[in-house]
């Protein structure tokens, strides 16, 4: 064999090296970010935790109203000082209101046991798309609240939603919650007293308006800059941010700051990666941070905890944020976005429907 030969033969095992050692190096470096060691096991198996439920009925139901874009324009907000602003207690108004329900009062010719009552009850609580409830007046503690086994009452009141993110409630609706109400009296020989049905749709109409035009549903994208992240990466970095495991796969909540209330803002990515055999082989490209503005009390300043979150997962994650189209947002997009959320939430004040109360959480649901 000559020189060259053997030249060639130690050159081609050398580019044969190389060429390897590029395609491990490339694959290492594209390969999903995985949870650390320490804390891999835990990120990897979270606890199934109840996600906070919203109060009142139909809360499944999908939004219909538009979705409040992020605008381009900037804002800081000192997220540190925003979390030591003090939230106000739980409110504790509740059940049927004339401010966003139909209400039929129902006088009964005698005291009817609080089991006749829910004996008497429809098998289901709602009316078209819109919750419907009967209530009984506790005469011992001077209020409403549903029937109760061991108690008699002798005045009622059926309600139905008069709007919610489906929709106003329309004629066809409202037929059927004089219905279900007629039925409710007959069984425990009461008389009913409707409100007239045209003067109740068109306040479903005029509410459902100033609904849809103040509802505002906040989505950033983080996206991925270079390699991938794995779904026990994610749910690491964001555990480290307070965001917990929520009931479906593939979705995270920051809890609020009392017990039984909605997440401040919740936290999805590919549930099929979330649910696959091997999640830390799943690659996760990006993430969608969300704020349901109507749903927190604005005292628990979930726009600033958003911008805390995002910026946090950001650094720590090496990803950009975007809008949910993926386009990057520059630092100076949130200014006006705050703006407006003040603007929001002042005009949700004046209406007595102050984002995060019991009434916005049953209109905005």
């Amino acid at each position: 064999m000559s020189n060259f030969q053997l030249g060639l033969i130690i050159a081609g095992g050398l580019v044969l090296v190389v060429v390897i050692a590029y395609n491990t190096w490339t694959t290492q470096r594209n390969a999903p970010k995985r949870a650390s060691p320490r804390e891999g096991d835990a990120a990897q198996e979270p606890a199934v935790r109840q996600e906070p439920a919203f109060d009142g009925a139909g809360l499944a139901s999908a939004p219909a109203a538009a979705v409040t874009e992020p605008h381009l324009e900037g804002h800081a907000v000192d997220a540190g000082d925003a979390l030591q602003l003090p939230v106000p207690p739980a409110e504790r108004r509740g059940g049927l209101d004339p401010l966003i329900d139909v209400i039929a009062p129902i006088v009964a010719e005698q005291p009817v046991s609080g089991e006749a009552a829910l004996a008497a009850m429809p098998t289901t609580r709602r009316a078209g798309s819109k919750p419907f409830a009967i209530e009984g007046f506790n005469e011992a503690q001077q209020h409403w609240e549903t029937p109760q086994p061991g108690r008699r009452y002798q005045q009622f009141q059926a309600g139905v939603q008069l709007a919610n993110r489906l929709g106003a409630l329309n004629e066809i609706e409202y037929s059927e919650f004089v219905m279900k109400a007629q039925a409710f009296a007959d069984a425990i020989n009461a008389t009913p007293d409707f409100p007239e049905m045209l003067h109740e749709v068109a306040r479903a109409r005029e509410l459902d308006q100033f609904a849809s035009d103040h509802d505002a549903q906040l989505t950033f994208m983080l996206r991925a800059r270079q390699a991938a992240w794995s779904p026990g990466y994610v749910q690491q970095n964001a555990a480290r941010s307070g965001f917990v495991a929520g009931a479906i796969p593939g979705r995270m909540v920051l809890p609020a700051s009392g017990p039984g209330l909605p997440p401040l803002l919740t936290l999805g990515y590919d549930a099929q990666a979330a649910m696959s055999d091997d999640p830390e082989q799943s690659a996760v490209r990006e993430v969608m941070l969300s704020l349901d503005v109507a749903q927190v009390h604005r005292g628990e300043q979930p726009f600033a905890r958003l911008r805390e979150a995002a910026d946090a997962l950001g650094e720590a994650m090496d990803g950009v944020l975007c809008d949910q189209n993926g386009t990057p947002l520059p630092a100076m997009t949130m200014e006006p976005i705050a703006a407006d959320l003040e603007l929001l939430y002042d005009k949700l004040d004046s209406r007595e429907l102050s984002a995060g109360s019991v009434l916005a959480r049953r209109l905005f649901s």
